[in-house]
């Protein structure tokens, strides 16, 4: 751990670029918010979760807050957190809807967020209100090339 923090400081002082983890998964039929949560639509219903790079960047996930069922959410509002032993960070909705569901698995294993974030650790379900929102939101190669910028800059 300490060789790492040293790595990476040295490599600020040189103004080498590092990167967390080159390797984030991004999956084909998702589409992606620029606060890193993925929906995938299927007719007038939505899943929601982080990305694989959200997680990766948060660490072990602890901890996930659950809007309750009947819950209203809007476009880049936020209805949740993730609790990580390094930090806690808001969950944003990348569409606007109604919450039909919440993973309740997570209440129990939240880390599934950190080994499944696209299959198990989905986080809510929605039935969307503006399903034109989905436009405005980036593919999966409009996400990727998002994440390498981002991690250049730090």
């Amino acid at each position: 751990m300490a060789t790492k923090l040293w790595a990476s400081k040295a490599a600020s002082y040189l103004k080498v670029s590092t990167f967390h983890r080159a390797f984030a998964t991004v999956v084909k039929d998702l589409k992606y918010a620029d606060s890193h949560e993925w929906v995938k639509v299927d007719g007038s219903s939505a899943t929601i979760g982080i990305t694989d790079h959200a997680q990766d960047h948060l660490g072990d996930v602890v901890y996930v807050e659950l809007p309750e069922v009947g819950a209203s959410v809007t476009q880049s509002g936020g209805f949740g957190a993730v609790e990580s032993v390094k930090a806690t960070s808001d969950i944003n909705s990348p569409v606007s809807g109604k919450v039909v569901q919440v993973n309740e698995k997570l209440k129990d294993s939240p880390d599934l967020v950190n080994g499944s974030p696209y299959q198990d650790g989905w986080i809510i379900k929605v039935e969307l209100t503006n399903p034109d929102e989905i436009t405005s939101l980036m593919d999966p190669d409009q996400y990727s090339k998002f994440c390498e910028e981002e991690d250049a800059k730090h």
